[in-house]
């Protein structure tokens, strides 16, 4: 009983230390941040498959993702062209921005989804894990070399394997990555400025080490981006055939950032240690409207009501159950003036 006493108080003391130890990394490159009340931001949409429909949880149906990019058009929306991406994100953005991008470059990607994107000269990036390239199913270097030479594309790096790189030993993901930047440059001539973590996934290593090697990098979780969020954690509305629904698109093409200083952790990796995370994001000193956020997760392997506590410019989440392998999510949502608002975050489990 004593030793079961001991080891939960050194666990204890342990997730305080690296909480604070987070809060003073975090609060370091904060400082030059503000509250910019007419950020609409840039809200980037995510595909994969187009009209592979055995694929459901990762297709879109071609006649629904014309119907996406009308309802774009028809509320005014620009499409971001990746090329200007570093100085959209970098200003106040007053008129919302849509920053398509498709992952894995499949084959149904250029044989249904390029014609329409081509035609109508829209931008995007596409997301090559190298390893697949060629491979059934995918697109050829050939293929990826005639897209690229538009200027409204941009080829983004997925890795190389596109395995679960957050459960690689270090040391054998910074190779996956080296790999996948030497067959970019040995095909294209360059390495992208754009990453895209495989499944969302990564942990604080990681991140750092693709903050030496890219200038921005994408997850999977759910937001809009403003120029307050962190480059190396740039959120995504995945699209699909259950996600991908013209109600729900409606409504989360007309979503407005909630912007914030920083999340604790900036370590997405839980442990036995750290799960449930100790969760706090922290606001602007001017921000309006704090109370009124709430959030829900999926704790305990089904979403629900987060318990908040609201301290000035603060939100504590408390989770009073464990987030179950592979993935925790958190998602929190505004209403006031404006409209709606939204941000998450996403952890990994072993």
């Amino acid at each position: 009983m004593i030793t079961k006493t001991i080891f939960s108080l050194a666990a204890s003391i342990i997730k305080f230390i690296i909480f604070y130890l987070f809060f003073l990394n975090a609060y370091a490159d904060t400082v030059n941040k503000k509250y910019e009340p007419d950020e609409k931001g840039i809200l980037a949409l995510m595909y994969h498959r187009f009209e592979e429909n055995k694929y459901p949880s990762t297709n879109i149906k071609i006649d629904i993702f014309q119907k996406h990019l009308n309802i774009i058009k028809e509320n005014n929306f620009s499409f971001l062209s990746p090329n200007n991406f570093e100085l959209e994100f970098s200003k106040v953005t007053k008129e919302k921005k849509i920053l398509l991008t498709i992952d894995d470059a499949f084959s149904s990607f250029y044989l249904n989804a390029w014609p329409i994107l081509k035609k109508n000269r829209i931008p995007f990036i596409l997301f090559v894990s190298t390893d697949s390239v060629g491979k059934n199913g995918y697109m050829s270097w050939n293929e990826i070399k005639e897209i690229s030479k538009e200027d409204f594309v941009f080829i983004g790096n997925h890795s190389h394997s596109h395995e679960y790189l957050v459960k690689y030993e270090f040391e054998e993901f910074k190779k996956d990555i080296i790999k996948s930047i030497k067959i970019f440059k040995e095909n294209l001539g360059y390495n992208s400025k754009f990453f895209s973590y495989p499944f969302g996934e990564y942990n604080l290593e990681q991140k750092k080490y693709i903050a030496k090697n890219f200038d921005y990098a994408f997850g999977q979780h759910s937001g809009v981006i403003d120029l307050n969020k962190d480059k190396y954690e740039l959120p995504r509305f995945p699209i699909n055939e259950k996600y991908g629904d013209l109600e729900r698109f409606r409504f989360l093409i007309n979503l407005l950032p909630i912007q914030y200083k920083f999340i604790i952790p900036e370590e997405k990796f839980l442990s036995d240690l750290n799960n449930p995370p100790i969760l706090s994001i922290e606001f602007f000193n001017d921000q309006p409207n704090i109370d009124k956020i709430n959030c829900f997760s999926n704790e305990g392997g089904q979403w629900k009501d987060s318990k908040l506590n609201y301290k000035n410019n603060r939100i504590e989440v408390i989770f009073k159950e464990k987030f179950l392998p592979r993935r925790g999510r958190i998602n929190c949502s505004m209403q006031d003036k404006d409209g709606w608002r939204w941000f998450g975050t996403q952890f990994t489990l072993n």
